[in-house]
């Protein structure tokens, strides 16, 4: 299920193992007679190590019934040497039902398969593995991986690989689990986020530290891409908003693939996802051409297939998870709750329509500019950020709040915005 993610991810490794195909050729042959020689050894441990115990007899194979090939509902006995006795019962487990087979096989070739603590420590000799995280589920006291480090030791007469154990990755609240049928939460984001984002999303927290992530109904994915502009731009020496990683530099490095040129990275233009959003649900705009304008020159084609990446994020978002406050739409009449807004605000609406008029009319119709524009004449106005915002939207789309300002006006028409302001800000508008 996860290959295609750890394309998308850049993990590329020399190749993949699928333990049907390797006890078939006969590589776990030689742990299998291991476990079975030493099957008492491996009772003490569940015993000693997790209180499990386990009947006389019991043997540490699940043998394939040659009749119905289930592994499920089989019981193996008495190890000779080279066979066990097997029996298929028909009430063993509640979700099969056993053909009712009996007799003996050599549980070599594929024919039987260790249980999982058995064949995991079995794994680390046959593979040679030296380091193998686990989750927190894996990894409490006396669980699994705790009989798996003794098996190793006292069975296979190895050490345990290093032990790293991470948290879960928890999406809208629950632990993301392909045997819990939530492997697709997963898919989902390799779907929306492009791949610098989403090794972001793994990276950016410590291994014993869970990652809360709910896109759903949020802003979780407007910020994950504000969080990787922000690191790109500290990287870059540009200025940003917010607080950095104390290791940042690495964190950023480490969210791109192996081999990409990371100072060119961080000095790539990439658009506001925010921005992006609002664009696309405003009729008729051309994001490429209005990208273009904002950062001042034609895009590169790395920056091109950035953009690329990203209004196709943008629009899973807005399709899929996007809060209702996220969806806008600018009124093409001015909305009626402007008589709600009082005389200071309409001063601070005709005030800015003043200052991108005459003398200011000229200068860069960029989000930052149009930004700092409307943070500086709230404060010529003593108006306070909240309520200007608060005209701002009111006098476009009709309600209290919306995407950031500054990249609002941007992806309007100059003169279209100046009339609004005018209108919105005009005094005989107030209501009695």
């Amino acid at each position: 299920m996860f290959i295609d993610i750890f394309e998308r991810l850049g993990i590329h490794p020399d190749r993949y193992y699928w333990m049907s195909e390797v006890y078939a050729e006969g590589a776990m042959d030689r742990y299998v007679r291991i476990a079975l020689d030493r099957a008492e050894a491996i009772r003490d441990i569940y015993r000693e190590v997790s209180q499990v115990e386990r009947p006389p007899g019991w043997l540490p194979v699940h043998v394939v019934c040659p009749t119905c090939g289930r592994i499920g509902t089989t019981l193996a006995s008495d190890w000779d040497g080279e066979t066990v006795a097997f029996s298929c019962l028909p009430d063993l487990v509640e979700w099969a039902r056993g053909c009712g087979t009996k007799g003996r096989l050599a549980p070599f070739g594929g024919a039987g398969k260790l249980p999982f603590n058995v064949d995991w420590a079995a794994r680390w000799s046959l593979l040679g593995v030296t380091i193998e995280p686990c989750g927190k589920d894996l990894a409490t006291a006396g669980g699994s991986r705790d009989r798996a480090d003794a098996i190793a030791r006292r069975v296979f007469e190895r050490g345990p690989p290093v032990r790293v154990d991470y948290e879960f990755l928890n999406i809208r609240g629950q632990k993301m689990s392909t045997s819990r049928g939530r492997g697709a939460a997963a898919h989902e984001m390799a779907e929306v986020l492009p791949s610098d984002q989403l090794r972001l999303l793994f990276l950016r927290p410590r291994p014993n530290q869970a990652i809360e992530f709910d896109p759903h109904g949020s802003d979780a994915i407007p910020r994950l891409f504000d969080e990787f502009d922000r690191l790109a731009a500290a990287v870059a020496g540009r200025p940003f908003r917010g607080e950095l990683p104390p290791d940042y530099e690495r964190v950023f490095a480490m969210s791109l693939p192996v081999d990409a040129d990371v100072a060119a990275e961080a000095a790539a233009y990439r658009p506001p996802f925010a921005h992006l959003a609002f664009l696309l649900q405003v009729p008729g705009a051309d994001v490429a051409a209005k990208v273009e304008a904002e950062k001042g020159e034609a895009l590169t084609d790395r920056e091109r297939g950035i953009l690329d990446e990203r209004v196709t994020a943008a629009r899973a978002w807005l399709h899929e998870y996007a809060p209702e406050r996220a969806r806008v739409a600018v009124r093409n009449e001015l909305p009626s709750t402007v008589a709600e807004l009082d005389a200071q605000q309409r001063a601070f609406l005709a005030a800015l329509a003043d200052r991108l008029t005459g003398d200011g009319a000229g200068q860069s119709w960029t989000g930052d500019s149009l930004q700092g524009a409307v943070f500086d004449v709230a404060r010529e106005q003593n108006v306070p950020p909240a309520q200007a915002f608060a005209a701002l939207y009111g006098a476009f789309l009709g309600r209290a709040n919306g995407p950031r300002a500054g990249w609002l006006l941007a992806s309007l028409a100059p003169d279209f915005v100046r009339e609004r302001l005018r209108a919105a800000g005009d005094p005989a508008r107030v209501r009695p």
